[in-house]
């Protein structure tokens, strides 16, 4: 797993919101990239309301939140509906995005590690941790930067 420091990947892929392009946003605002194992699930769907349910904390920051796993295109756009997501789910298919950032697969599961990374406006992951963080940790690592 990449740690604090590290530059960010780049990547481009499929969203929820249309194509991603990490190199869009890096210099221009924080970015909060949640690896998370499956769409439906009792856990990540918790994770990621708890986003949702906190976007005006996330805003005063101009933190920009995106989930990622190797979920269909279709698959997140119902996950999101459902939701009622704000933020980009975006489609890792094969798994390219998940081992730049050094996140592994669940033992014996096909489905990727919970991470939590925050990438500053200068490209450097400043903010690496494995599980389901809760807000007020990820909050308190975007006020720092």
């Amino acid at each position: 797993m990449l740690s604090v420091g590290s530059t960010a990947p780049l990547f481009e892929a499929n969203s929820t919101q249309g194509v991603i392009k990490l190199s869009d946003y890096i210099g221009k605002q924080p970015i909060v990239l949640i690896f998370y194992p499956m769409d439906e699930t009792p856990g990540c769907t918790k994770q990621l309301c708890a986003v949702r349910d906190s976007r005006s904390l996330y805003a005063r920051f101009n933190a920009l939140v995106m989930g990622v796993n190797p979920s269909s295109l279709e698959h997140h756009q119902q996950f999101a509906e459902r939701q009622g997501y704000d933020f980009p789910l975006i489609v890792d298919a094969g798994g390219a995005i998940r081992k730049s950032f050094g996140v592994g697969k669940l033992i014996g599961l096909f489905a990727q590690q919970r991470v939590v990374f925050i990438i500053g406006q200068d490209g450097r992951i400043a903010f690496a941790e494995k599980g389901n963080r809760p807000t007020e940790e990820i909050l308190e690592a975007l006020q720092k930067l």
